[in-house]
């Protein structure tokens, strides 16, 4: 059975402002979406154990040891642009 969902009213609440062309768009996806849920819905899940997550999921982690590091005229002599003994990158933050 499918869904009728207020576009207009899903965008008023989320104070987004869509076109007409964009109303029908997401109309016809999200009805698209809540009938592949109302498919989902129909499987028989009763003997599937609940979950968090379905990947599993777990640290990775590597042994805290102190290594050779690259030297750092190597390293600032690969650098597209250098200051001195630092890296010089491109301001990203505006001046008030």
């Amino acid at each position: 059975m499918a869904e009728k969902i207020d576009i207009r009213h899903v965008a008023k609440l989320a104070r987004i402002a869509l076109s007409e062309e964009e109303v029908a768009r997401f109309g016809e996806q999200l009805g698209d979406l809540l009938e592949h849920v109302n498919v989902l819905s129909e499987l028989d899940t009763a003997s599937v154990p609940a979950t968090a997550q379905v990947v599993e999921s777990r640290n990775v982690e590597r042994a805290d040891e102190i290594s050779a590091c690259l030297d750092r005229e190597t390293v600032l002599s690969m650098a597209p642009q250098r200051q001195g003994g630092f890296f010089r990158v491109p301001r990203i933050i505006a001046e008030p």
